[in-house]
């Protein structure tokens, strides 16, 4: 039977990269060694670490004036390293899930940290809107798709100090203006890659403003210097990571994506709408995420959730058990996620309703 993966995270990759992974692992461009075991100093891995850095500049039409580089340590190491790079004075973040929570929990450690606002009084289900950020903060953080409970940010804010996001979960699924954006960061492991390697997209002249001495290794500004090369990347999310990004391009890229992303969440979104037994966990339907699909069982259905979860995979849908803070259901449906799975979790849900 067909498994149709909704993971939220690590999560479904294109097949494009699954098979070019598997040749690089036997054969890397024909050097008679394993990806797996290349030096990442050997030109065949320069070039690929050049290429995928010259994708998401073309992708993301990415401005002059800005560096991207590949690190370890997941975003959960950017929540430390932004504020170790950024923050002089005063930092300010808004709280609109947990991986919000985290990155301001660590910056707090470096000064005062002001919470513009936050959606923790309704579990996280909606973005607050109408905030004011200070116009002396160092910089302003937010997280942009929150995959535990299901929002997302449709548009770059417009703010008047250095703007920072976190976009783990929906880079290259929708545009965005990098030149708004002082650092995007994030996790390869939702649509971009395995597990391992990290993104980030730095505008070279926010650096270099803390007094504060900072470690070798936190320094952004040694990474860039030394292209990504200071200490062993990750070599085999490296090329994965190119090889996604190469598929992206065969697809059409960015826009092109987005529109394949809003027909897909729109199949899914329609079905939870029209089917009594399920209810979106986010009521505004701007504020709801493309990537990640969150529901609950209606009201009048609690006692059979365990029943649908259990139909679900049956009929081979992977992956859509709901957060534990939230509970329910949750379908990812990121890039590589085709709009057949879409359809047959909808289907999946039509005919388990049949049976009430």
């Amino acid at each position: 039977m067909k498994k149709h993966n909704f993971y939220a995270g690590p999560s479904i990759m294109p097949q494009y990269t699954n098979l070019q992974v598997i040749e690089a692992i036997k054969d890397f461009a024909g050097t008679g060694l394993s990806i797996m075991e290349v030096s990442h100093r050997s030109k065949e891995f320069v070039a690929v670490m050049d290429s995928a850095v010259a994708h998401v500049k073309e992708l993301l039409d990415v401005p002059a004036g800005y560096s991207v580089i590949f690190l370890g340590g997941g975003a959960s190491l950017q929540f430390a390293m932004v504020p170790m790079n950024m923050f002089e004075k005063k930092a300010a973040y808004i709280n609109t899930g947990e991986w919000a929570g985290k990155a301001i929990k660590e910056a707090r450690l470096f000064g005062e940290v002001v919470e513009v606002a936050s959606s923790k009084d309704h579990n996280f289900n909606y973005i607050p809107k109408n905030f004011d950020v200070p116009a002396d903060a160092d910089y302003f953080h937010f997280t942009t798709n929150n995959t535990i409970y299901g929002t997302e940010w449709k548009k770059d804010p417009d703010v008047s100090v250095p703007l920072v996001a976190d976009m783990s979960s929906d880079i290259f699924s929708r545009p965005i203006d990098v030149s708004k954006y002082s650092i995007i960061y994030g996790g390869a492991q939702k649509n971009l890659a395995p597990a391992g390697v990290t993104f980030v997209i730095i505008k070279d002249s926010a650096l270099g403003r803390v007094t504060r001495p900072i470690p070798t290794m936190l320094n952004y500004k040694t990474h860039i210097d030394k292209e990504s090369m200071f200490n062993t990347p990750p070599v085999l999310p490296v090329f994965a990571a190119l090889k996604t990004l190469e598929w992206l391009k065969q697809k059409g890229g960015v826009d092109a994506m987005h529109k394949i992303n809003m027909e897909k969440a729109a199949l899914l979104y329609d079905e939870i709408e029209r089917n009594k037994l399920f209810v979106p966990t986010v009521p505004d339907p701007e504020d709801r995420s493309l990537m990640n699909v969150c529901f609950v069982m209606s009201e009048n259905y609690k006692e059979i959730e365990k029943e649908f979860a259990a139909y679900a995979k049956l009929k081979g849908m992977v992956g859509i058990e709901g957060h534990r803070s939230v509970g329910g259901f949750r379908a990812s449906l990121y890039n590589a996620l085709p709009i057949e799975s879409v359809k047959a979790l909808v289907e999946c849900m039509k005919e388990f309703a049949n049976k009430y």
